[in-house]
């Protein structure tokens, strides 16, 4: 018998946002930079509207700098240190049963770069059973070739790519939900494409 097809839904309440390495030492490196800033705002916006938890990480901090001051972090769950590749490291192993009574289901994954740390946490939190969908406006790296790259290998193993608006969109669900009158109000302008002309 083949394996239940994943469709990509989401549940709010068992959802946890996973803000990867946006650091000072890579805003002159990364290919748009600004822009993904620009998203990743509009969609830890969008957490702390939603109640949904945050989970950041730093690569290297003593090296690359802190998360950039542009982005507010304040109700994130955790800012963990790192030098592993992937989010999945031991302490935030930790907090995830911690989180959403014990059975974390959806990870919405964004931050830098591409096809090196974001790669490897959707392969570690796919491995656990963990769907996960990437926001490619909200994802760069130093090279457009490893970012497109990274999106078709995510595509075929199974996790969604998706985009800002849709994502926060799907998390309301409902016009007449609680919060949609808030989360229209900062999706009625349009997130930059940041070069993502084809996916």
């Amino acid at each position: 018998m083949a394996a239940p097809r994943r469709l990509g839904n989401l549940v709010s309440n068992k959802t946890v946002f996973f803000c990867c390495d946006l650091q000072e030492r890579f805003r002159d490196a990364i290919l748009h930079f600004q822009d993904i800033l620009v998203v990743a705002n509009r969609l830890l916006q969008g957490a702390k509207i939603l109640d949904i938890p945050v989970i950041v990480t730093e690569q290297y901090p003593k090296g690359l700098g802190n998360t950039v001051p542009e982005l507010d972090i304040s109700h994130a769950v955790g800012v963990f240190d790192k030098t592993k590749f992937s989010m999945v490291i031991p302490s935030v192993e930790e907090k995830l049963k911690t989180l959403c009574e014990g059975s974390v289901q959806h990870a919405v994954l964004f931050g830098i770069e591409t096809h090196v740390c974001v790669q490897q946490t959707v392969i570690d939190l796919m491995e656990r059973g963990i769907d996960v969908h990437v926001v490619a406006d909200a994802c760069s790296s130093r090279s457009m070739m490893d970012r497109q790259f990274a999106y078709e290998r995510f595509r075929s193993i199974g996790a969604t790519v998706t985009t800002s608006e849709a994502l926060l969109l799907q998390l309301v669900g409902d016009k007449d939900h609680a919060s949609f009158k808030a989360i229209q109000g900062f999706i009625k302008v349009s997130a930059p494409t940041s070069g993502l002309v084809k996916l």
